[in-house]
């Protein structure tokens, strides 16, 4: 939930049009991202980053850590190295 300029509670159409509006001022595409995936990606950023899940939740509003744990945090690590390990494939390096 945010909040307007004159503290009543604004609607989700009003949140998405900002958040678009954020994104294409930082000039990337605004209907590939909505305001949950962002949350998403806050919350899976500050946990590869080290911040403790105590923390985080506390961050996005959870009372506990559950919920942060099981629907928002996604394991960034684990999807790059796997990435990187088929990109070593397709591409050797030269002379290996």
């Amino acid at each position: 939930m945010f909040a307007s300029e004159v503290g009543t509670e604004t609607s989700a159409g009003n949140v998405r049009r900002a958040v678009r509006r954020i994104l294409r001022a930082a000039g990337l595409k605004a209907e590939e991202w909505t305001p949950r995936e962002l949350r998403h990606s806050f919350v899976s950023l500050l946990s590869d980053g080290g911040v403790p899940i105590e923390r985080i939740s506390r961050l996005v509003g959870h009372t506990g850590t559950t919920v942060t744990e099981k629907v928002y945090r996604h394991q960034l690590r684990p999807v790059i190295e796997h990435g990187a390990v088929a990109m070593d494939r397709i591409f050797p390096v030269a002379g290996t």
